[in-house]
């Protein structure tokens, strides 16, 4: 992890509540969240208005009409 232990991740974090405290720790994660929500319901709405605006195809079997064969004799 670059030269970081797990010491020094908890001394920072602990560092971190004591400089923001838990209300706007709490605040903040409920923000991102909110924000990653948005993010996923706008791509996944692209997405779905990319897919309704692609031409359909249809996927019939047809064949092709073969000449008939000339009759020999």
């Amino acid at each position: 992890m670059a030269g970081l232990s797990i010491w020094h991740v908890v001394i920072f974090l602990i560092v971190v509540v004591l400089l923001f405290g838990t209300s706007k720790l709490k605040n903040l994660g409920k923000d991102v969240g909110g924000a990653v929500k948005d993010f996923k319901k706008s791509i996944r709405e692209e997405e779905e208005t990319a897919a309704l605006n692609q031409p359909k195809t249809i996927d019939a079997d047809v064949k092709t009409a073969e000449p008939a064969s000339s009759v020999k004799g």
